[in-house]
């Protein structure tokens, strides 16, 4: 598994982010450059879920949440997203029963199972399809440095494990932009789980810029959980950060006798699917993944898997709600 190297994890570390400054000041300026453009203006609300730090934050969780609370006020959410790892480049609705993950990557399958979903690198063109096809709302995962469609609301999703890491933009730290910058272009702020780097009085200046900060935690399905109750299980995930998963599971009682982490988007293949039968069956346990991962596996494979989802617990349960009031209501300017 190929991990982030560690400076990046380290706002102590000098001597390589200042080897890498010039480098970063180029990324910086670049970033800066783009967000200067005017993005389309859809006739519809777009709502954005995104980060500023290279791998994941849980982003794609929290617009599954959001998707759920549009869909139950009765509003016709649409998804846009990129389409990580798919070959399919222009604008297409996901269909689950004729894409797979090679044609639209795993994000775009498992969306495509709670809402229309759109994949393409356009995204003006993924909105102009969606508004044709009744769309009345459009979320966009990830897309937060993309200018080319303007956003009324922006949600920054920071995992509090990690934070913002360093500090410094790529490739001096894993930042894809100035938090400055990024923070002062948000709506409001995300904090999933434990605020274990300071964050919060770090960036304390630059939040004060922003919207309100919001807080909430990862959480493993209840039923889920109780399917598992007093199984031993081997675990395995391939995520931006797979440990939060295992230790999710961990927390909520699950007994793991073993956890295997894979790359992020990763591809299974028949020896890794042959070593974890192995592993299963020496072990006694029940095989546990992701949602996310479970549609990167073979069909024939799936029956063996116990998918464990993941949801968010909002530490104030209406903040979402009064973040989807702003959303729609008059004279929204972000």
């Amino acid at each position: 598994m190929i991990h982030p190297p560690s400076f990046w994890q380290n706002p102590e570390a000098k001597w390589l982010p200042f080897v890498l400054s010039p480098i970063a000041a180029v990324v910086s300026a670049w970033a800066d450059n783009r967000q200067a453009k005017k993005g389309w203006k859809a006739p519809i609300p777009v709502l954005c879920c995104g980060n500023i730090t290279t791998g994941g934050t849980g982003k794609t969780t929290v617009v599954l949440d959001l998707v759920k609370r549009l869909q139950n006020r009765k509003i016709a959410v649409h998804a846009l997203i990129r389409g990580y790892g798919g070959k399919v480049k222009v604008t297409t609705r996901v269909d689950p029963a004729l894409h797979t993950i090679s044609d639209v990557g795993d994000e775009s399958l498992l969306l495509a199972t709670h809402c229309p979903t759109w994949v393409g690198g356009d995204r003006v063109a993924s909105a102009r399809a969606a508004i044709n096809a009744g769309a009345q709302c459009l979320i966009m995962d990830d897309g937060f440095q993309n200018p080319g469609l303007h956003k009324d609301v922006s949600l920054l999703s920071v995992d509090g494990i990690v934070g913002l890491g360093n500090g410094h933009v790529l490739p001096a730290g894993p930042l894809r932009e100035r938090a400055q910058r990024a923070l002062a272009r948000a709506s409001a702020v995300l904090l999933i789980g434990p605020d274990r780097t300071g964050f919060l009085a770090r960036y304390k200046r630059e939040l004060a810029a922003c919207g309100p900060v919001l807080r909430a935690a990862l959480q493993p399905d209840r039923a889920d959980i109780a399917a598992l109750k007093d199984t031993p299980c081997v675990a395995f995930a391939g995520l931006g950060r797979p440990s939060k998963f295992f230790e999710g599971l961990s927390e909520a009682g699950v007994m793991l006798s073993q956890s295997l982490a894979f790359p992020d988007h990763y591809f299974y293949k028949a020896r890794d699917l042959e070593r974890l039968i192995t592993l299963a069956e020496q072990d006694g346990a029940q095989l546990v993944t992701t949602p996310k991962d479970a549609v990167r596996l073979p069909a024939s494979f799936r029956s063996r898997v116990q998918v464990v989802g993941v949801g968010l617990k909002w530490d104030d349960e209406m903040e979402p709600e009064r973040l989807l009031d702003r959303l729609f209501s008059s004279g929204t300017t972000r």
